[in-house]
C-alpha cells in the first residue's frame, strides 16, 4: 500500500499531520473500551477480568468444544461513526485457550471527512491460544477510519487471526468513492517485531483499486504463529485446492513466510467466500496444533 503521508483536513485551516487530525477528530467523540483477559483454571479456560466501558461488550462465554472459552464480541450501535473511537484489548495467559469472533459485519459509516478510529492489542503468553475471528468490517463511502492493530506474542504462544476489509457494498453495486483507511498492523515475537503492514485506502483511488486490488471491492489477511515448514506447505495445498474451486472472478488467495508467521492474502468481491476459505485455513490449522478439527462458530450461520 501507499506509505502515510501529511493530511490536510478540510475542516482545519493549519496544516496538521495526520496524526493530529484524528486525536482532534476523536477528543470528544463517543468512547467505547473493553479489556479481556483469560486464564486457565484447570477444566477449562475462563474469563478472569473483564473492563468495558461505552457500547462494547460481550456475550456469556460459551464452552461449544470444552475447554476453549468462545466469546462473541458485541457492538450495540451496530455501526462506527467519525469521531468514535473503540479500544478493543485481550490477553491469553499461559495455558488459555480462547477463541473470540463477532455476531455480524462492523461497519463504519459516512462521517463527512471526520475520522473514527479503532484499536485492538492481543497478548498471547506461551503455551495458550488466542483466535481472533471477527467478521468483515464494511466501510461506506466517506467513511474515514484510523485501524491498527498489534499482537504480542511469546515463544510457544499459539496464535490466529484475520481482518476482512470490504469497501462498499458490493450486493448494491455501491463502490467506495471517497473516504480514507488509515493504519497499520504490528505482529511481535517476544518483543521483537517480526511484521509491520501499513494500509493506506482512499476512497475514488483508480490506480489502487485496479492495480492494488486488481478490481476487487474487498481483501482479507490472515496471520498465523507457527514455525514449521511441513504445516507450511499442508496450508499451501489446501490454498490451491480452494482456487481451483473458485475462479479467480471470486477470489484471489496465497501464502508466504515470514520468520514465524505464515500470512495468507486474499481478494475477491464477496465475504462469504473469504470467509469460506478462512475457516479452512482456521480448521487445518486447529487441527495441526490439537489433532481435531473445530465446527464454526454457530454464530456465523444466523
Amino acid at each position: 500500500m501507499m506509505a502515510m503521508d501529511s493530511f490536510q483536513s478540510e475542516k482545519m485551516p493549519n496544516r496538521l499531520n495526520l496524526g493530529q487530525v484524528i486525536d482532534a477528530h476523536t477528543e470528544f467523540g463517543w468512547k467505547a473500551s473493553l479489556q479481556l483477559k483469560f486464564i486457565d483454571r484447570g477444566d477449562k479456560t475462563v474469563l478472569k477480568h473483564r473492563s468495558q466501558q461505552g457500547p462494547l461488550a460481550i456475550q456469556r462465554p460459551l464452552y461449544p468444544e470444552g475447554n476453549p472459552c468462545h466469546t462473541y464480541l458485541l457492538h450495540p450501535p451496530g455501526g462506527v461513526v467519525g469521531g468514535d473511537t473503540l479500544n478493543i484489548r485481550v490477553s491469553a495467559d499461559e495455558g488459555a485457550q480462547t477463541l473470540i469472533t463477532t455476531p455480524g459485519a462492523t461497519k463504519f459509516y459516512r462521517s463527512e471527512s471526520k475520522y473514527a478510529r479503532q484499536q485492538q492489542t492481543f497478548y498471547v503468553s506461551k503455551d495458550s491460544r488466542l483466535e481472533w475471528l471477527p467478521q468483515e468490517n464494511i466501510f461506506f463511502t466517506d467513511a474515514h477510519v484510523r485501524l491498527d492493530t498489534q499482537v504480542h506474542l511469546e515463544t510457544g504462544a499459539q496464535f490466529l487471526g484475520w481482518e476482512m476489509h470490504c469497501f462498499g457494498r458490493p450486493a448494491l453495486n455501491e463502490g467506495y468513492e471517497s473516504g480514507h483507511l488509515v493504519g497499520k498492523t504490528d505482529i511481535y515475537l517476544d518483543e521483537k517485531l517480526i511484521l509491520s503492514e501499513g494500509l493506506n485506502v482512499r476512497g475514488g483511488d483508480n490506480l489502487l483499486k485496479n492495480k492494488g486490488m486488481l478490481g476487487y471491492q474487498m481483501m482479507g489477511t490472515l496471520y498465523v504463529s507457527i514455525d514449521d515448514e511441513g504445516f507450511g506447505q499442508l496450508v499451501q495445498s489446501l490454498l490451491s485446492k480452494l482456487q481451483e474451486e473458485n475462479t479467480q472472478d471470486a477470489v484471489l488467495i496465497a501464502a508466504s513466510q515470514i520468520e514465524n508467521l505464515l500470512v495468507i492474502r486474499a481478494l475477491g468481491n464477496w465475504s462469504e467466500v473469504i470467509l469460506d476459505c478462512f475457516q479452512q485455513v482456521w480448521q487445518l490449522t486447529r487441527e495441526h496444533w490439537t489433532g481435531e478439527c473445530p465446527h464454526p462458530p454457530r454464530i456465523w450461520a444466523t
